[in-house]
């Protein structure tokens, strides 16, 4: 395994987009929701840092399943969903691969008629992107590998890692 990004790197910049969110949603009905179930700790340690009044939600998206490192059909599960009508968006997700996900979940949630959609994501892939929109946030880019902890997992393992690393192809 090689550790790519270190837990201070990823509290920094957690917290200096926290910074930039207050600003941007100062005054504005804000409603922040995770992408289950990889971006539950970039989520948490997120929201801690976004100073201005927010609700919280999450939504369950997933094309991967079990030891799998290529997406398949992708499940969208709108069932925890708090109302966000009339409400500014945020989209918190861990990775900003092919995009499919990211691309499918804001036109889902769209017909929930928000004020405004926006995303972020904890990291984006080079030279993956198969949507024609990158996320309006993002922490760290990264090379095509398949990168594991900080919430990202390898057939549910290494999520509670506190640093982002990636595989050797012999690992996964």
């Amino acid at each position: 395994m090689q550790r790519l990004v270190e837990p201070a790197e990823i509290q920094n910049r957690v917290r200096t987009l926290g910074q930039q969110l207050s600003q941007t949603y100062h005054d504005q009905p804000l409603t922040v929701l995770g992408v289950l179930t990889g971006s539950m700790l970039f989520m948490a340690d997120l929201v801690r840092e976004i100073t201005v009044p927010h609700r919280m939600g999450v939504v369950h998206a997933s094309s991967y399943r079990g030891k799998s490192t290529v997406g398949g059909e992708l499940r969208v599960g709108m069932d925890l969903l708090p109302d966000i009508r009339g409400r500014d968006v945020l989209v918190i997700d861990d990775i900003f691969d092919t995009g499919r996900t990211l691309e499918r979940l804001v036109q889902a949630l769209d017909a929930y008629h928000p004020r405004s959609i926006k995303t972020a994501v904890l990291l984006l892939k080079e030279g993956r992107s198969m949507v024609s929109f990158n996320p309006d946030y993002f922490c760290f880019r990264i090379p095509d590998v398949f990168v594991i902890g900080y919430g990202l997992d390898y057939n549910d393992d290494y999520r509670h890692l506190p640093f982002i690393g990636s595989l050797e192809p012999h690992e996964i």
